[in-house]
């Protein structure tokens, strides 16, 4: 399977959801892909990918630590 959400046309079957996914995710057999854009000045630029179809699985902006 590939690409799936639990939305609200399924939110009556999200903990049949859970227990189905959770033993998955623990063992390793659940993989996900997410975009890391580092710094808060790359954001818009990121946000312009993303509505572009630039990036793949979950966009996520890192922010610096102080």
């Amino acid at each position: 399977m590939q690409g799936f959400i639990v939305s609200e046309d399924y939110a009556g079957r999200q903990s049949e959801f859970v227990a189905a996914m959770s033993p998955w995710l623990a063992a390793g057999k659940i993989k996900y892909r997410e975009d890391v854009i580092d710094g808060l000045t790359n954001a818009p630029e990121a946000f312009i990918g993303m509505l572009t179809c630039g990036n793949f699985g979950k966009l996520v902006v890192r922010m610096g630590t102080a």
